[in-house]
């Protein structure tokens, strides 16, 4: 068969003839020849244009994409001529495709410009060869496109980002990726791996807050749990003499919070329900309720048990109750400058609650125990516990009906002579046991914060006060003792008496008199005293004061007493003896001037005073408080002639006549010491002290009163009149009520003139 000639520029491309259906047949005769296409494909070189590859993932050998049985129309080589190709059925050509497949898996990789292998990702979208074509790709060695088939038009790529995608020059097709399927029990192990880091993540976690931060996690989940309650010691109390309860401890509770349980909005309820149910302050119960970073706070205590049933009926979520004890006082003002109070604190505050507090309030013990964040307590949670030591009680040596009356008749006379206060002392001279201590305007315990601070004091020790005339028979004690006066030493005296440049005057003026030194200490003689006193030194006048107790503290248990005003001589001015000598320049407190006469009337023997006769332990255990101090001061003898001489005073000659007591020998002597002016330190205005001390029977002492008013404003203002009927009311009832008879015996016939 005749070849048909080519058709140059615009005939079929070399090497390739044209079939019935217009294709050039690829056959063997194609490949072998080595003029033609298959000779460039294998030597590597390109014989047409630049390879174009496909657009749509199928190349078909034609040189443009797309169009399928379209030839590619390029110039044929000179020399060349273009050998027929044979049609190969689509099977034969798929079964030659597919060692050619294999082979192109193992083609090498295309290399840059450098020469380095360029890795190609896969890409979705990726043409493949189309069915029945050979992929004749090769990676050229040169760094050229690979050649693409027998018409050296090269397959077409995806192009990035999507197929039919141009790929840039250099580069052949993607190879593919095949797909295979892990090992099933590689990925079993692979998970549980992961299973086993995370669980170790789990334990390690676990085993840093079980073993090493265990000690602070577990001390804050204590502190959030845990609470301490005190649990108070039942104080003890305070009976008179025979057992009657002056200061008792009853059942109380009381009132906490739980800040962090209240909301905000519950907390405004809650101050309008227990401010005026417990009487607190409205603004302080809310600053308590709102605290921060505590779980506990006090809000009250000391509350009735019938006020605390009403606070929990509320159901107040973080308002608690607990139960505590409470002072009362069940004889109201009665004794309050001795006994005190305790405040709501549970201490006491005042008096002997005060300077008693370590005795009566026992030891305070603690509870621990784990709360819930509801405020339950938790059964079967940490409970540890100290039990409370119960105070002691104390048995005092008063006695609370005559404690009654000496108040009762001192607050009446207070308010009648309008006097700035007034005070009550019984004593017992044998024993030094204080019987009665009043003293007004009092307050009452139960209730101290409704009164003034100024009354909350024992002013029996606490306040003192020149003792004016009662304080001459010190002196006479001592210039009987030391200076030779008997009681009928006779004396001139007038009515005023001049010492350097002080002039000294009697409380009257009278003309000169010729008195005995009981006459002057019966009429109370100023000038009469300081001429009497002038037969002892400065210094013996003091060490008497001294010995019977001026200047220093009579040693009762009460808190703030005052040991007086009593200088040594060396420090006296050159004129201080004379008035020390009738009671002026020298202070004492109540107690103290008692405890002279007491002195006195047991036959010059001092017992130190005392209020407590002793201690109540566990089963009502009495424990008495040792034996008072005792030291005789002055002889017998003297004691019993001053004893005389001080019936004298209660005689209608003397200056106390409404001392006397039917049928009971009195003796005692009269005060009216003026009162130091704090505005200009002197004596000029600053008022009086008007006082009384005695006892009965004077032939057989039993009992000693002493009575001080400061300052009384209406009426009289003299010891005898102000003070003596005091003494006489209290005495009176002391003697009946201690079933003390009257002696029967007579007076002594006391000379006042003295004879010429």
């Amino acid at each position: 068969m005749t070849k048909r000639p080519g058709r140059g520029a615009a005939g079929p491309p070399p090497g390739r003839k044209r079939g019935s259906d217009g294709r050039g047949p690829r056959g063997a005769a194609g490949r072998d020849d080595k003029n033609g296409p298959g000779a460039a494909r294998a030597s590597g070189r390109q014989t047409g244009g630049t390879p174009r590859p496909p657009a749509g993932g199928r190349a078909d050998g034609a040189g443009r994409p797309g169009k399928k049985g379209s030839a590619a129309r390029r110039p044929a080589r000179s020399g060349m001529v273009p050998a027929p190709r044979k049609e190969a059925s689509r099977k034969e050509a798929s079964r030659k495709e597919a060692p050619r497949k294999e082979a192109s898996r193992k083609e090498t990789r295309p290399k840059g410009a450098a020469g380095a292998p360029v890795r190609q990702p896969a890409r979705k979208g990726a043409a493949r060869t189309a069915p029945g074509k050979k992929d004749t790709a090769r990676t050229a060695r040169d760094g050229r496109s690979p050649r693409a088939g027998a018409g050296g038009a090269a397959p077409r790529g995806p192009r990035p980002g999507g197929s039919g995608g141009r790929r840039s020059p250099g580069q052949g097709p993607r190879p593919r990726m095949p797909f295979h399927r892990r090992d099933p029990l590689k990925r079993l192990n692979v998970g549980l791996l992961v299973v086993a880091f995370v669980l170790s993540l789990f334990a390690g976690r676990l085993v840093q807050l079980q073993t090493i931060e265990s000690g602070k996690y577990t001390e804050q989940a204590m502190k959030q749990r845990v609470r301490d309650i005190t649990l108070p010691a039942v104080r003890g109390d305070i009976t008179d003499a025979h057992g009657n309860p002056l200061a008792m401890t009853v059942e109380a509770r009381a009132i906490f919070a739980d800040p962090s349980l209240i909301k905000p909005e519950k907390r405004q309820p809650i101050v309008n329900a227990l401010a005026p149910t417990l009487g607190l302050n409205p603004a302080t119960l809310m600053k308590q309720i709102s605290k921060t970073g505590t779980r506990f706070v006090y809000l009250a205590h000391g509350v009735r048990p019938d006020q605390a049933r009403l606070v929990s009926s509320w159901n107040f979520l973080g308002i608690g109750t607990l139960p505590e004890y409470r002072r009362e006082y069940p004889n109201d003002s009665l004794a309050a400058s001795v006994i005190g109070f305790v405040n709501d604190s549970g201490k006491g505050a005042a008096g002997l609650e005060s300077s008693l507090n370590g005795l009566l309030a026992g030891k305070a013990g603690w509870q621990r125990v784990e709360i819930s964040p509801e405020g339950q307590h938790i059964p079967m949670g940490e409970d540890q516990k100290r039990p409370s030591v119960p105070g002691r009680g104390v048995r005092l040596t008063l006695q609370r009906d005559l404690q009654f009356e000496a108040q009762e008749a001192i607050e009446k006379q207070v308010r009648a002579t309008r006097a700035d206060g007034g005070s009550v002392i019984v004593m017992d001279p044998r024993t030094g046991r204080m019987l009665a201590m009043a003293s007004a305007p009092g307050f009452d315990p139960n209730r101290y914060a409704r009164s003034s601070r100024s009354r909350w004091g024992s002013p029996l020790v606490q306040d003192a006060y020149e003792p004016g005339s009662t304080g001459k028979v010190v002196t006479a004690a001592a210039v009987m003792e030391h200076g030779g006066v008997t009681p009928r030493t006779p004396y001139t005296v007038p009515d005023r008496i001049k010492k350097y440049d002080v002039t000294f005057r009697d409380s009257h003026r009278h003309a000169p008199e010729r008195l005995t030194f009981a006459g002057v200490l019966a009429k109370s003689s100023n000038v009469g005293t300081i001429m009497a006193s002038e037969s002892i030194t400065s210094q013996r006048l003091y060490q008497t004061l001294r010995d019977f107790g001026f200047g220093q503290k009579t040693g009762l248990p009460l808190p703030g007493e005052t040991p007086g005003l009593l200088e040594p001589p060396a420090e006296w001015s050159g004129t201080d003896r004379y008035p020390i000598a009738f009671g002026q320049t020298v202070s004492v407190n109540a107690v103290q001037m008692a405890s002279v006469y007491a002195t006195i009337a047991n036959g010059g023997v001092r017992v130190a005073p005392n209020l407590i006769a002793g201690t109540v332990g566990e089963h009502d255990r009495f424990t008495p408080a040792p034996a008072p101090e005792r030291r005789q001061v002055i002889s017998a003898r003297t004691a019993r002639q001053i004893s005389d001489m001080l019936e004298g005073v209660t005689t209608k000659e003397g200056t106390a006549p409404k001392a006397q007591i039917k049928g009971y020998r009195v003796a005692g002597k009269t005060g009216t010491a003026e009162i130091v002016n704090p505005r200009c330190g002197c004596y000029d205005g600053g008022g009086y002290t008007a006082s009384f001390a005695g006892f009965a029977p004077a032939d057989d002492p039993r009992l000693v009163v002493q009575v001080v008013l400061q300052d009384p404003k209406r009426g009289s203002h003299y010891g005898g009149d102000a003070a003596a009927p005091v003494f006489k009311d209290v005495m009176s009832f002391a003697l009946q009520s201690e079933k003390i008879p009257p002696t029967g015996s007579r007076p002594p016939i006391i000379e006042i003139h003295a004879r010429d």
